[in-house]
């Protein structure tokens, strides 16, 4: 009798081509130097090569495969090369993958302890060794009242944090009747951009967040937040919420938690500190400096998946008292009840989130824990931080160059002393090579470049490499222009006398 035709990838089939997807990888891995790191297309022109219609009939996976390679690799900016230094590290790992892969295949879904036991455990686990490992404080464990979940992004934690922080000063009457006008939340002028959607989202308004003034190294000043604060108050709104940053996005700077810490704390403001890339430095004792004053903090969050080898997303978010959180976020309709819940004797994790359902990400997080140990972690982000401030000190000894500020761990902020518009070119050109990736910010209304290492893959001979890739380039650009202003002028007609 002939079998039914049910359309699905058989386990023989599967297995063939799981091995020809993990070769596929290894093949990337092992040739990604050879691929320009920023994508060189044009938009749209992806979209041009592929099928106007859907297949009515499915195809073998080889050409799906082939036209992964064809189609995909050359549209795509390649995060994991050892030559990005571009925005932030994205880094993953062998381990990570691995971990991802067998998540993927095991497609549970951890939106309640009763859904998958194992995946709410190991990720409450998971978080609690990373209380340990970064030294945070203890309230963060959930052998208190606080704990640790894994979101998507720091911007979903900040938006989580917000919302627990604007349902405490309301007593709980935003969720109910709508979040009244008065509200008034803080953050540098250096925060990231998701504060600024957060207090957008959550109805607090854009015009109710105060951006305060920062230092010679881009942190907050705690002077300007207090008189804020307090001249707030004197108008009849009322304060609740900071963030403040340990790391910044343009600058890495460092927010001084103690001082910002003790000022929530005398005005009953919620403060989440915010440490989407610096947070992996503290596995490292050497730097936990960066962390102190966080024990004032009411939550805190830091992202495996810029700088501890964990593909994204995978973000660690603490709270010191987590039932704010859970009353800020939890609903319970009939069809999600149960018995295990109504025990209160498991976590939840839908409670600590803003969507219902979740992924098993903490796989992932656990494989490259253990994979590399606290030792190898510590490893690689010494050398990362090594080998930015050589790079630093390159920059600080090279007469045509300048630092922006001192940079505190792998991110170095710098520009040519030719001015915005030269280093504008110079960004361009270089990325246009191919050889590396670099972006910008802005820093005291100058042009300024940024390079971070943090990369899996970089070593110290790639940071030598892009140096001195950017050395030529500068030079060459500069020969350029003199040259172009030697043609200007040879063209310039002669002015008659006296004119």
């Amino acid at each position: 009798m002939e079998q039914e035709k049910t359309y699905h990838m058989t386990p023989e089939a599967f297995r063939q081509y799981g091995r020809a997807v993990v070769d596929w990888i290894a093949d990337y891995y092992e040739q990604i130097e050879s691929f320009p790191v920023l994508a060189d297309v044009r938009p749209g022109e992806i979209r041009a090569k592929l099928p106007a219609h859907p297949p009515e009939q499915g195809e073998p996976f080889e050409r799906l495969l082939e036209d992964v390679t064809r189609l995909i690799l050359p549209g795509l900016t390649h995060w994991q090369s050892p030559n990005f230094f571009a925005f932030f590290p994205a880094n993953t790992s062998g381990p990570s993958i691995l971990g991802e892969m067998i998540s993927a295949g095991l497609g549970i879904q951890g939106m309640l302890w009763a859904t998958s036991p194992a995946c709410t455990e190991l990720e409450t686990h998971v978080l609690d060794w990373l209380v340990e490992m970064l030294g945070l404080p203890e309230k963060f464990s959930s052998a208190g009242a606080g704990g640790g979940v894994i979101q998507d992004s720091a911007s979903s934690a900040a938006l989580c944090a917000l919302v627990a922080a604007r349902e405490r000063a309301t007593g709980l009457s935003a969720n109910e009747q709508g979040c009244p006008g008065n509200l008034v939340a803080y953050a540098s002028t250096q925060a990231h951009s998701s504060i600024e959607k957060a207090v957008g989202i959550a109805g607090v308004g854009r015009r109710n967040l105060r951006l305060i003034d920062v230092d010679a190294r881009f942190a907050m000043r705690p002077d300007l937040l207090l008189d804020q604060v307090q001249k707030d108050r004197e108008a009849g709104r009322a304060p609740f919420f900071v963030a403040a940053t340990v790391g910044t996005t343009s600058s890495s700077g460092l927010d001084p938690l103690p001082a910002i810490g003790r000022i929530c704390r005398d005005n009953g403001l919620w403060l989440h500190v915010d440490a989407a890339m610096a947070g992996t430095a503290a596995i490292c004792p050497e730097y936990r400096y960066i962390h102190e004053g966080l024990e004032l903090a009411d939550s805190y969050c830091f992202n495996p998946h810029k700088w501890m080898f964990t593909n994204f997303d995978c973000d660690c978010f603490y709270v010191s008292d987590r039932a704010a959180l859970i009353r800020a976020l939890s609903i319970l309709p009939e069809y999600l009840r149960n018995q295990a819940t109504e025990s209160g004797a498991v976590i939840d994790y839908r409670d600590w989130q803003i969507p219902l359902g979740r992924r098993f990400r903490a796989l992932k997080l656990w494989f490259v824990i253990r994979h590399y140990g606290v030792e190898g972690l510590r490893y690689h982000v010494r050398r990362h931080i090594e080998w930015a401030q050589r790079f630093a000190q390159w920059v600080l000894e090279d007469p045509d160059f300048e630092l922006a500020v001192p940079p505190p761990l792998n991110l170095v902020c710098f520009r040519h002393r030719a001015g915005d518009e030269f280093n504008q070119q110079l960004l361009e050109r270089l990325n246009r090579s191919g050889a590396l990736y670099l972006t910008h910010t802005r820093l005291h209304d100058r042009l300024t470049l940024r390079f971070c290492v943090g990369q899996t893959a970089t070593t110290f001979r790639h940071v030598e490499k892009a140096w001195e890739r950017i050395r030529q380039t500068a030079r060459q650009l500069e020969t350029d222009r003199k040259a172009t202003e030697s043609l200007s002028e040879a063209r310039a007609p002669d002015r008659a006398p006296g004119r």
